[in-house]
Parts: structure tokens; sequence; C-alpha cells
């Protein structure tokens, strides 16, 4: 059987395209309004912005074949930003209609104590029965997003699963042959794959499940996980090969030569299999020619999702840039390239401190920043904002205009004031300003997620700036990912329970097996704390 992707352009779908090729079916790319609704079955991934979804649904002409192929029951399946364009709009998009297959209106989360978006692995109750889903065989799957469409009466026979995040939310929806999901499949490992599978293979007529009864426990509610995640630091070494390395803070070098921790793409299946919930590679070499040119890292995502189906996210050059033909590109063009190579996120650096320092002078938004350009085509959940501060000491919080914490590490001089200083340049240049202006100003201008390293604590194993971690929480809504300092299992515990941090993000440790990733999870486990 030949499956028919729905691909508009816009964001990853190369992870879509290698599970459905690695559950063994050839896929086949729409080219017409009539392959929407001859295709035996069409897996319609919605990535971006709902305007930008409806948008280049309209100017295709697929809005009025996606209603007729709904409307005669084929087979359908939608992901993500697809199960909202269902919806009759979204608050996302104001004033653009969505297909209006199910009555209603896809709002945003409103503010809790929960991190916005969601960014991770929650579970699901089932309402009804369902060939694709089965409650018994799912534990965790992954969702990214900041909307959501609410439960309501108006399309309650629409309704196949919910889930729990500061309120209850439609997570899958199912009528007939056509069903849609709030989580990605494709990203959510085994079970993930078991549920494409179920589509692709086929499913029991309607009548067998006509009869059944509801599914579950209806009454229990679902609760996100904390995300472990495997960081892959990659460079090319003084041989010109690329290689996995890690430093002490921030130096990669040992007697001269670059630290050689093994081969990206290898290490990223090794980590994917041994449960890590995301993957990160940050390229930490350095642009100096142009990042689309950089081939050797996108064969890397490339052929890393072709075996991991899980997040991955990427960071590195990400900004504008020109190249020795004068020929301009944005930062857009470069996360774009990334994203079609089987990235799911963008991690911005040094690019952001710029950015920031900018912003905070004119108090203005451009909307030409790369942070501003990406999260408004793409969203806010494919912007990580990756962050690199150190500790500045002082006597006394009059002595700097930055934000100062009492800190329970004094300094060299036994101060107990300290600022974070936010670097750029791999942690070589510090800058006029401190952490909590970073991040605020980042959330203001459209990020998703915060990767928060900590150059005192990177390569020490002495466990996390839980000051640090607990200030910059404290500073923003959405998501915070823990890292430098992890030096055994117990830090990841620790980091959990004493701050409200969404993930922890490890390296060296992973790479050199001193803690293995099913180590940390079966302690967080003990430690009661929500793993996948």
């Amino acid at each position: 059987m030949v499956i028919t992707l729905l691909d508009y352009g816009a964001g990853n779908v190369r992870s879509v395209r290698n599970a459905i090729r690695k559950l063994g079916y050839t896929v086949k790319d729409v080219q017409s309004a009539e392959d929407i609704v001859t295709a035996e079955k069409l897996i319609f991934p919605g990535v971006g912005s709902f305007g930008l979804v409806m948008n280049r649904l309209r100017e295709s002409g697929y809005v009025e074949p996606l209603r007729q192929r709904i409307a005669e029951n084929k087979p359908f399946l939608g992901i993500c930003v697809a199960l909202q364009a269902l919806y009759e709009g979204s608050e996302e998009s104001p004033g653009i209609a969505g297909l209006g297959i199910i009555p209603g209106q896809v709002v945003r989360f409103s503010k809790t104590d929960l991190s916005v978006p969601q960014i991770g692995w929650n579970g699901i109750r089932l309402l009804k029965k369902s060939a694709l889903l089965k409650e018994e065989e799912i534990d965790k799957l992954y969702f990214v997003h900041s909307y959501h469409a609410q439960v309501t009466e108006a399309g309650k026979d629409w309704i196949l699963a919910v889930t729990d995040y500061g309120t209850e939310f439609v997570s899958a929806v199912e009528k007939g042959n056509v069903s849609a999901f709030q989580f990605h499949p494709e990203k959510s490992g085994t079970a993930g794959l078991k549920i494409l599978a179920r589509f692709l293979d086929g499913r029991p007529p309607e009548a067998e499940l006509s009869c059944s009864p509801p599914a579950g426990n209806t009454e229990k509610s679902t609760r996100i996980a904390k995300r472990i995640i495997a960081c892959l630091d990659v460079r090319s070494n003084d041989h010109g090969d690329l290689v996995v390395t890690k430093g002490d803070q921030y130096d990669v070098r040992h007697e001269g030569e670059v630290r050689n921790l093994g081969k990206p793409v290898e290490l990223a299946k090794r980590y994917y299999e041994e449960g890590a919930d995301e993957i990160t590679f940050l390229n930490i070499t350095g642009f100096r020619d142009f990042p689309l040119q950089d081939q050797p890292m996108m064969e890397v995502l490339e052929r890393t999702s072709e075996n991991v189906f899980v997040p991955l996210t990427i960071g590195g050059g990400i900004r504008e840039f020109t190249d020795s033909e004068n020929t301009s590109y944005s930062s857009l063009d470069v996360a774009s390239a990334y994203f079609r190579s089987g990235a799911d996120k963008i991690s911005i650096g040094s690019d952001a401190v710029y950015t920031v320092e900018a912003y905070l002078q004119t108090g203005q938004k451009t909307g030409k920043s790369s942070i501003e350009q990406i999260s408004i085509v793409y969203g806010a959940q494919a912007v990580v904002i990756s962050v690199d501060p150190r500790r500045v000491y002082v006597q006394s919080p009059e002595q700097t205009s930055h934000a100062v914490i009492t800190t329970a590490v004094p300094g060299p001089n036994r101060e107990q004031y300290c600022w974070y200083q936010c670097t750029v340049k791999g942690g070589r240049e510090g800058r006029d300003i401190d952490v909590v202006q970073l991040v605020k100003a980042c959330e203001e201008l459209g990020a998703g997620e915060i990767l928060l390293n900590c150059i005192d604590r990177d390569g020490t194993n002495s466990g996390f700036d839980l000051e640090l971690i607990d200030l910059v929480k404290k500073s923003v809504s959405i998501p915070v990912i823990a890292s430098s300092g992890a030096g055994k299992a117990s830090h990841f515990v620790e980091v959990f329970q004493e701050t409200s941090t969404d993930a922890a993000l490890a390296a060296g440790i992973f790479h050199r097996r001193e803690v293995s990733i099913k180590e940390v999870k079966e302690a967080s486990k003990a430690a009661g704390i929500e793993i996948r």
C-alpha cells in the first residue's frame, strides 16, 4: 500500500515519512487536490501555527478536497495542528477559519502553575473504544502545543481521548475512519509507532467497535512527565571528523586534542534505545561559512531521524547570513533547512543575547529577529533559547543593577551575593545583561523554551545549579531545561524535587557511561517523580 502524505511545505515532516517507511510502507506526497480525495490512506501532519496551516491549505486549493474526503469517511489521520484545523477556528490566528468539521474554537492554555507551551510526555484517557488507541498499551505520548481543543457538548461525538494539563483538553478525535491526534505518534517512541502501524495496517470494521463499552478509567487524571534529555555537543576534530565531544567549563580539548566521545548518529540511536525523552544536538564548531553549506550536520539530522522517534533539537548558527555570492538568507531560511532535515526544535544561543540587547534598548519588537521569525511561522514551541550564564559575585546588591540573589554558595572572597551574567561565543565573552533580563525578553519575543546551562557547573559533576534554575523558573512561564553539572542519578532527583524545572539534560556522564538514562529514570521513579 502507498500512503499519501499531505506535506504543505512547513516544518519537520521527515519523521512522519521515516516512521511510515520504518513500518514497511511507501510514501507518496500530495501533488494535487485530486490526490487528497482519491488517496487510499491520507496522513496530514500539521506543523506550524494554525494560521499558517490554513493559509497554505487555501492557497493550494486543499480545503474543499479535505472536507470532501472526511465527509466520505475515507481513511484520514491528522497530527497536532491538523487536529485543531478540524475545528471552526483558533485563538492563535483570529479571523482565520478552520475546516469547520467539528464545532468549537481552539484556545490557548490559560496561565496556571504549569509551563506553556506544554512540551513533553503526557497520558490520555479514552472516552470510547478505538482500533488505533489502546489505553492499556500506552504509558505516555509526546505533546508540544500552546493551544488546545476544548471539551464541549457540541463536539462530544467526535472526542476519542482527553488529557489533563491545567485543564481537560481534547487529545484525540475519531469518527468512522477519520482520526486526529494532538500528540505526535511519530515522536512518541515505540508506543507511537504502534499507533501509526494500526492506522497503516487497517482497522476492524466499525461494527466491531459499536457495541464495545467505554474504555479505561475516565476519572483518572493524566500527568506530564519530567523529561530526561541526552545532549550531544558536535564539532569537527583536528582531523576533520564530526565527533561528539564534551568540555570542562566549555574547554573541549584534552592534552591538545578535541575529546572524541563517539559518532553523533550512533550515540543518538543508543540514547533513544535507552529511553531518552529527547535528543539535542549542539553544533559547537562555530560557523565560519554559510550554515546551509554545513552538510555534515544536515546529514546527522537526516540519518538520526531514520531510526530515532523522539524529538530532536538542533542548535548552532541560527542567524542571518550572506554567502560568498552576496546572497542574503534570513535566520528563518536557516531554521527551515534544519526542520526539513529532521529537527523538531531550533536552539538559539548567542544571537538571542544580541537580539535581547537591541530589544531592551528600544522596547520595540522588529519582527526580524531569529526568535520572532521562527516563532511566527512554526510556533513558540519550535524555538529554544540556549542560555550560557556565569556567576558574578558582589559584596552587596547595591554594587550592581542586575538581578541579585543571596547565595548558599559563597564567592572566592566569601561574597554572599551574586548575579548571573549572560555570555556569547561559547562562554568566551560576557555581556552586560543578566539571565533574568534575557529569559523574560526571549519569552516576550516568542520563544517557547529555555535550555539553561551553567558555565560554573559545566563538567564538574557536582550537581545542577539549583539557585539559577529556581531564579529562571520564577521569571518565565515557558518550560525550562536544567543543564550543566549532573554527575550521578541523584542529581536529577534533586533538581526535580528542589525546583519546578520541566526537564533535565546531561551529556558527558551519558557519553562515558558513568550514569545511564535507565539509572536516572529508575532513581526518579523511586523518588515519586513522574517519568515516562
